[in-house]
C-alpha cells in the first residue's frame, strides 16, 4: 500500500506478462466471397481463467466468450477496447469479456451468491433469459456502438449467430470451444464470415455460384470439433487445411493476444473519488478502503485520508 495520492499513483498490480504471438491467425478463401478468424488462446486461457475460482462450466463460458472477443474485435478497424456482454436472470448475470485494438484481453462473471452450478450446464442455463450486447468504445470523444439482441439458444456461440442473423449483418458461423486439457485450460473459436461487395472476388462468379461457395464454406467449417479446436499440437495452419484446403485457404499476418487488464490504483481512486465522504467513511475499516478489480481479481488498499470524495448530500 502507499499513502501517494491515488490520482498520481498509476502503478499496476503484479499480474502475468503473458502474450501469445499467433492469437488470431486471419485466413480467407482466394476468390471466393470468405473470410475468417482462427483464435487460439493458448496458455492465456488458463491464466485468464485461473484470476477466480469458478465451477468448470463457468470457465467453459468465460473462456468461450474470451475466445469470441478476440475474434470479433480483430475483424474491426478501432481504437479503444470491443467488448461482448451478456446479462441475464440466471446463476451467471453477469458476463463481460474485451479486447482492444492491440489484442488485451480480460473479462470475468458474476455468479449469483451460493449457486450450485450443475456439471452438465449450458451457457443459456447459466445466463437465463436476459440479453447479449457487442460494443465498441473508443474513449471519451466518440459515442460507443452498440448491438444488443436477445438471448436464444443453448450455447454461447448460439446466441452470437442469433446477433447476426438479426441484426442486418452479412452470413457468419461461429464455433466455440473452451476446456480443461492436458496441456490446462484452452479457449478457442472459429469465426467465418461472407464477404461483402465484389472485393477479392472472382469476378467471373455468378451470385448462385457466390452462394454456392459460401454454403460450401460453411459446410465445411461445421465438420470442425471441439478437440480440434483446443489440440495444441494441430497448428492453426494445419486445421484450416484440414477444413479448407480442397478451396485453396489462404492464411494472413497473425495477430498477437496478451493478458490484458487495465486496472491501477490511479482509475479505481478516481471511482472512490466519486463517492460522497460519508459513504467512504463507511466503506473505510480501520481507516483503509480496499476494492478488487473484477477482473484480475487484485485487491488495491486506499489509506482512507487519501481519499478526499465529494460532499455529502445535505439536507
Amino acid at each position: 500500500m502507499t499513502d501517494l495520492p491515488a490520482f498520481l499513483d498509476t502503478s499496476r498490480p503484479d499480474v502475468p506478462d503473458l502474450s501469445v504471438p499467433r492469437g488470431v491467425l486471419p485466413f480467407y478463401l482466394p476468390n471466393r466471397p470468405v473470410r475468417g478468424r482462427l483464435v487460439r488462446l493458448g496458455p492465456l486461457a488458463a491464466t485468464l481463467l485461473s484470476r477466480h475460482e469458478h465451477a468448470p462450466p463457468v470457465k467453459v463460458l468465460l473462456g468461450q466468450a474470451l475466445a469470441l472477443a478476440a475474434a470479433l474485435a480483430t475483424a474491426l478497424k478501432f481504437t479503444g477496447s470491443f467488448s461482448v456482454q451478456a446479462r441475464g436472470k440466471g446463476l451467471v448475470p453477469m458476463l463481460v469479456t474485451d479486447c482492444t485494438e492491440t489484442g488485451a484481453l480480460r473479462g470475468y462473471v458474476r455468479v449469483t451468491d451460493d449457486a450450485e452450478i450443475p456439471a452438465a450446464a449450458t451457457a443459456r442455463d447459466l445466463l437465463g433469459d436476459g440479453y447479449l450486447a457487442f460494443t465498441v468504445d473508443q474513449g471519451l470523444n466518440k459515442e460507443p456502438t452498440q448491438g444488443i439482441v436477445s438471448i436464444e439458444g443453448e450455447s454461447l456461440a448460439d446466441m452470437a449467430a442469433h446477433y447476426f442473423s438479426t441484426s442486418e449483418q452479412l452470413g457468419a458461423k461461429i464455433f466455440l470451444a473452451a476446456g480443461d486439457t492436458p496441456h490446462g485450460w484452452r479457449a478457442s473459436a472459429l469465426v467465418l464470415e461472407r464477404v461483402a461487395g465484389a472485393g477479392g472476388i472472382d469476378p467471373a462468379l455468378s451470385q448462385a455460384e457466390q452462394d454456392d461457395s459460401w454454403a460450401t464454406a460453411a459446410m465445411l467449417a461445421a465438420t470442425i470439433t471441439e478437440a480440434e479446436l483446443l489440440d495444441d499440437t494441430l497448428t492453426p495452419e494445419h486445421l484450416l487445411y484440414r477444413l479448407f484446403g480442397a478451396e485453396g485457404v489462404a492464411a494472413a499476418k497473425p495477430r498477437p493476444l496478451s493478458f490484458g487488464c487495465r486496472c491501477s490504483r490511479q482509475r479505481l481512486g478516481g471511482i472512490l473519488e466519486g463517492f460522497s465522504t460519508d459513504d467512504l467513511d463507511h466503506m473505510a475499516i480501520e481507516g483503509e478502503i480496499k476494492m478488487t478489480c473484477e477482473f484480475c481479481n487484485f485487491a488495491f488498499c486506499f489509506t482512507r485520508s487519501t481519499i478526499t470524495g465529494r460532499p455529502g448530500d445535505q439536507t
